[in-house]
């Protein structure tokens, strides 16, 4: 929105030049990220407490957490509020990467939404059944996949991905491109999901992968950069940049009431908002393959539930202590502090083992 008021002043005093600067934009959305977390934040936590909208807490997972019963959750809307207004202010809404994101964002949030009000207001045990949830992130994966297909705008080459630590080399799905794509929103949306058990730890680990994916974008859109690191230019992908920093800054700002011991909880509405969103922003990248060594957390909690249903399934044992797997580490006797922490430096290493990738070829 601004970009569209102020930009075209230039003509008339040179300051306003600035706005054409992806990076300068980029920056200023992360700022108001944060502001909005900080600003409206104790507003809702203050509600959320007032009206008992607090978290209930499954009797399966460690003892431990039990006394986070009532924590307020559902700080999922804090987060798409933090995400999309900054996107909407300093994005180029004409963009149609944009206006992609910004619609799976709303939609896989909305599901999230319904998920949290019945399991925490209308008190249902498993607030939406499962396989309506699943349903509604396969849909939107193919109405999105079959979109990117048929569109010229978007789509010029999209149906191929970019194969990490090789030069020039891509595999083209064809047709299977739409099934590629309902997998990616699907598995992210719940691997984040998953990943959102002990305080802070999808938030910090969504930060990481976002800051990642915002380089990889602005290098994408950039001719020269794209040029010399010899991956494939998409103009207009660049605006990707202010959208991820705009998650970066909504991240950071809700960890601030996230971390340990939590003040709020994101609930499903955060959790299948970022990885949706996550999801999203590979597909269109082409950066499919290289989102599981960024998002290789989100991917080992996903694999451990998998695993150890698989295992318990097939010879009735078990292959973690709990899944997923930082409830494991919790068992092994890892504080809930160490497990988020060190699971934040792990992320940090496959950000720049991911960022290297650009490189190493």
């Amino acid at each position: 929105m601004l970009y569209h008021l102020l930009y075209p002043l230039k003509e008339y005093f040179f300051a306003f030049n600035v706005f054409r600067y992806i990076t300068f934009r980029a920056a200023y959305a992360t700022v108001t990220a944060l502001l909005i977390c900080f600003i409206i934040g104790p507003k809702m936590i203050r509600w959320l407490e007032r009206f008992q909208i607090g978290q209930r807490i499954r009797e399966e997972v460690p003892e431990r957490h039990s006394a986070k019963e009532g924590t307020p959750t559902m700080g999922g809307v804090l987060m798409i509020a933090a995400i999309v207004v900054p996107t909407l202010l300093w994005a180029n809404l004409a963009n149609p990467y944009i206006q992609l994101v910004v619609v799976v964002t709303i939609w896989t949030g909305l599901i999230g939404f319904v998920d949290d009000y019945l399991g925490v207001v209308k008190k249902r045990d498993k607030g939406l059944v499962g396989r309506y949830k699943l349903l509604g992130q396969l849909l939107f994966g193919a109405a999105l996949g079959v979109y990117l297909y048929l569109n010229p705008l978007v789509s010029e080459g999209i149906t191929s991905t970019a194969v990490p630590f090789f030069k020039d080399l891509y595999i083209d799905w064809g047709f299977f491109y739409i099934p590629l794509v309902m997998l990616v929103i699907t598995g992210t949306s719940n691997a984040v999901n998953l990943t959102d058990g002990l305080d802070g730890l999808a938030t910090g680990v969504a930060a990481f992968c976002f800051l990642a994916f915002a380089l990889l974008a602005y290098l994408s859109g950039n001719m020269v950069f794209s040029e010399y690191l010899n991956i494939t230019y998409q103009e207009g992908a660049g605006e990707l940049t202010v959208y991820c920093m705009s998650v970066v800054g909504s991240a950071l700002g809700f960890l601030w009431f996230n971390t340990h011991p939590a003040q709020i909880f994101m609930g499903d509405t955060g959790s299948l908002a970022l990885g949706g969103a996550l999801g999203t922003v590979a597909v269109l990248l082409k950066s499919e393959l290289l989102l599981i060594i960024i998002g290789g957390v989100f991917v080992a909690e996903a694999l451990s539930v998998i695993f150890q249903v698989a295992s318990f399934k097939i010879t009735g044992k078990r292959i973690f202590k709990m899944a997923p797997i930082h409830h494991h580490f919790e068992l092994k006797g890892w504080t809930e502090g160490q497990v988020v922490v060190r699971f934040w430096i792990v992320s940090a290493l496959l950000l720049l083992l991911g960022m290297s990738t650009l490189k190493l070829r």
